[in-house]
Formats: structure tokens, sequence, C-alpha cells
């Protein structure tokens, strides 16, 4: 979850308290001492105790057996390509597995990063995760994204060609966007798409934001509650709509397919700024009046 503008150091300086576009109240943490100057570092695998990779096969094990009927068919066939799930994967075998189906990498970094160095990143289809783990006792919840919810929640997606594609051309609208002064309103598509995404399937909808599909409850709670308002996507919708980052959502938003995304992101988002800085924000879980919303697929 290196969610641009959410909960991030704003400058090498780690004294600097994190912008905070989301409503949340905990510290992000990790160590940036051995980053480079693009935040990226080194996995170093060998660190990781027999314990990170239990707590990681166990983490992966609960999650994959909640995928049927509530993840997308396309994530089911894709988390596949993450390998064997009793260790943490070396982040240079995936990548080379990544990389010849979509010439994406991925690449260590050692927590949250600056949003410039984050849209880079995805600009240059190399996508940024998290080496450390989570502690055995934050197995059900952990604020910050790990390795796992990295790994598990977003990778998968990336061997998909046309989601691959929508992700650089986010990192390049980003870019765009930290000149206009408009990452907040960015921060809000990514969280409601690539975090907490829904879509459209002839069976109801299902689950392919990486927050929902690494999460121990919001997965179900996301897809068969009746609670939650879903909505049809739309990109001035979301940048309108405000988000917090520790409770499950009281929206989500619906596509139709991945394509649809992608094609969201093709137009100057210059304009759609301006429209949408002119218009009052929309808090979680309206549902405005001229709006369908989405039932919830069946149990």
């Amino acid at each position: 979850m290196q969610t641009p503008g959410i909960d991030h150091h704003s400058g090498i300086n780690l004294g600097v308290p994190p912008v905070t576009y989301g409503q949340g109240d905990r510290p992000p943490r990790g160590n940036y001492a051995a980053a480079r100057p693009d935040y990226t570092c080194d996995q170093d695998w060998a660190a990781y105790t027999e314990q990170d990779h239990d707590l990681y096969r166990r983490l992966y094990e609960r999650q994959a057996a909640q995928l049927p009927e509530l993840a997308c068919e396309e994530f089911i066939e894709a988390v596949q390509q993450l390998g064997a799930h009793d260790r943490i994967p070396r982040f240079d075998e995936l990548s080379e597995r990544l990389y010849r189906r979509t010439r994406w990498e991925v690449v260590a970094v050692p927590g949250l990063i600056p949003e410039e160095a984050f849209f880079k990143l995805l600009a240059e289809r190399r996508f940024p995760v998290t080496h450390w783990i989570r502690r055995p006792e934050e197995f059900d919840y952990v604020v910050e994204p790990d390795v796992f919810h990295d790994l598990f929640g977003h990778v998968p997606l990336l061997f998909n060609p046309v989601f691959a594609d929508y992700m650089q051309a986010y990192g390049e609208g980003g870019l765009k966007a930290s000149r206009l002064d408009a990452c907040e309103l960015l921060a809000r598509l990514y969280w409601y798409t690539v975090e907490f995404g829904l879509i459209r399937t002839p069976q109801g909808v299902r689950a392919y934001g990486a927050g929902i599909l690494s999460s121990a409850g919001e997965l179900r709670y996301s897809v068969r509650s009746p609670q939650p308002s879903r909505v049809p996507f739309g990109v001035e919708r979301i940048m309108r709509t405000r988000y917090k980052i520790d409770t499950y959502q009281a929206t989500y938003f619906v596509i139709d397919s991945f394509q649809q995304l992608f094609d969201a992101t093709a137009p100057d988002f210059a304009p759609i700024y301006a429209a949408v800085r002119a218009q009052p924000p929309i808090e979680a879980g309206t549902v405005l009046p001229d709006e369908t919303r989405i039932p919830p697929a069946a149990a």
C-alpha cells in the first residue's frame, strides 16, 4: 500500500511528521538509513527468520482460502505467479518472471515513501514493496503496508497487461499532479481503485483492490455486506470523495473492466482537478440522488 499522500515521509529529514490526506492517528515506521536516493534498498532476504517465513505462509494461506467467489478471476489466476508460499519471495526472482510478462520489476523500500519518489518508480514500471514483515501480534491487522500486503495484494495484478499499463499511467499522472498541487485528489483515485476497488462480473461484484485482498475481514465485507455503499466508477466522483485509512470503507467504487480503469487515466486531469475543486467534497458512504447503488454479491 505505497499510497501517495496517505501516510508518507515528506522528505529525507525523518523527523518531519507525515502528511495525511486520509484520517488516522498512527505514525509510520521503517528504517530509512540504508535507502538509496530513490528510496529503494536491498531486500536482504537472508535476514528473514524462520518465524518471518512462517508468518508469511500463514498470512498467505488465510487469504488464499478466501479468494474463491470474492476476488476477481484475474487476481486468482495471477496470484500463482508469486511462487511457493512457504517462504517470503526473493524480489529478484519474482522480478524476472514479472518482467517477462509485463516489463515490470519489484524493488524493496524501507516503508512508506514520498509521493514524488513513488510516482517516479511507477512511471518507470518499478513497484515499491516494503521489505519488512509485520510482528506476530499484528497478524490480523497492520496499519502500514508490510511485505505481505504489498506482495500478495499488489503484485499479482501487475502480471495483467492492462492493469500493469494503468499503474504506469498513474505514476506518470502523479508526477504531473505534484506540479499542479493535486496529489490529494489523485491519492483518492489510487485509494478507491488500486487499494479498495471492486469490479463488476457476471457473478456479481468481486474485489481487485490490494487493501481488500490482503485484509482478513474486509474482503468478505466489501463484496457481500449490505452495509457499505457500492457505486459506479467515475473519476470526478472519486476525487471528491473522502476516505478513512483505519476502518473498513464506507464507499466502494465499481469498475466494469480494467480497460475502463486504464482509459480513465488517458485524459488530461488538469480540467478535472479544476472541476473537482469547484465543488464541495463528498463524505464517505454518501450516495448521490442520481446515483445507482450496486448490490452486494450473493452469498
